[in-house]
């Protein structure tokens, strides 16, 4: 088997841990651990973790790439913290698909905060996914054009944690291309476990009961979700193109879909189901045409790579493995 397949299968399988997060996380924030509580644990194990794996990078520290670092994480931070309580509140599979439109956000912010200029594919993209969010979370009326009254609160949360990591994916890519990804990785996860740790006595009642999905949680999240998929995607992508790995990372909302429905049983109606394929054409659009035509983000001096579009959960920190490899 060539070095080149190992790592395109290796990426689809770091992509399906990331889509299996979203059932593994809402299973064990239902009844047994607080949304901000979970995340604070789940950031400091990752903290830990990363301590340990690039521990010799982290004597190198200087005050300019802490600064940029703790400005990452606080976007992370709060990405997840919007993301774990709109989990409760809303479906797997519409979270999934919802922080998913983070990756058409961040066009949309280089425009309105950067300066920087639209383009076709990318504007066609963009269009797609509010298309698609709309008809995701809107649910329908008597006059077929939307129920307003009748949106998810968790819907909107989430939708705050896509807005989030829209501003955390540029901020990264500013910073991994002046400092060490792994410095950088360790960082922003760390200064989102000081966020979450802060945050959770004043807008929760913190709790967490030790229970085999919480662990089971935890493990997916802190260890394979982030430790492992950050070392397996800084070998993997020496190997693969940067067209070939937005396509594989595009798959992680389908996995959330598949998993969400075998796991959870649930299910997106046929509006929702037009809503989840029009997000998912809005971020191949963006990704794969955009960067075909030259008008990907990636070209933009604020993002490095297109992979770092993707979305979800602990593993964002596995990002800025992508923006040094490539």
């Amino acid at each position: 088997m060539s070095r080149a397949l190992k790592a395109h299968i290796l990426l689809v399988l770091v992509t399906f841990v990331w889509g299996a997060t979203f059932v593994v996380i809402k299973d064990a924030v239902e009844q047994d651990a607080t949304p901000l509580m979970f995340n604070f644990v789940r950031m400091v194990f990752a903290t830990l973790t990363l301590g340990v794996v690039f521990y010799r990078e982290l004597t190198r520290i200087t005050r300019h790439s802490l600064i940029a670092g703790a400005a990452t994480g606080i976007f992370l931070g709060l990405g997840y913290e919007f993301q774990t309580t709109g989990l409760r509140l809303t479906s797997a599979s519409k979270s999934a698909f919802i922080t998913g439109i983070s990756v058409v956000l961040v066009p949309l912010f280089l425009i309105l905060f950067w300066g920087r200029k639209i383009r076709t594919w990318t504007a066609l993209g963009v269009l797609a996914a509010v298309i698609g969010l709309f008809l995701l979370t809107v649910p329908a009326s008597e006059s077929g054009f939307g129920n307003w009254e009748s949106v998810n609160r968790g819907d909107l949360l989430t939708l705050g944690c896509a807005i989030s990591f829209g501003f955390q994916i540029i901020f990264l890519g500013r910073a991994t291309e002046r400092h060490p990804f792994a410095q950088i990785g360790f960082l922003q996860v760390a200064a989102s476990a000081v966020l979450m740790g802060i945050a959770a006595p004043i807008f929760e009642r913190p709790h967490i009961a030790w229970t085999p999905q919480v662990i089971l949680a935890l493990a997916i999240t802190a260890l394979l979700g982030t430790a492992a998929a950050f070392t397996i995607q800084a070998w993997a992508q020496q190997f693969t193109s940067p067209t070939h790995t937005a396509l594989i990372f595009s798959l992680e909302p389908v996995f959330a879909w598949i998993t969400s429905y075998i796991a959870l049983g649930e299910r997106l109606g046929a509006r929702a189901a037009i809503g989840a394929f029009l997000i998912l054409g809005g971020v191949l659009i963006s990704e794969l045409l955009g960067a075909s035509s030259g008008e990907n983000v990636a070209n933009d001096s604020a993002v490095n790579q297109p992979d770092n579009v993707r979305s979800n959960h602990a593993s964002i920190a596995a990002e800025s493995a992508s923006n040094q490899q490539k």
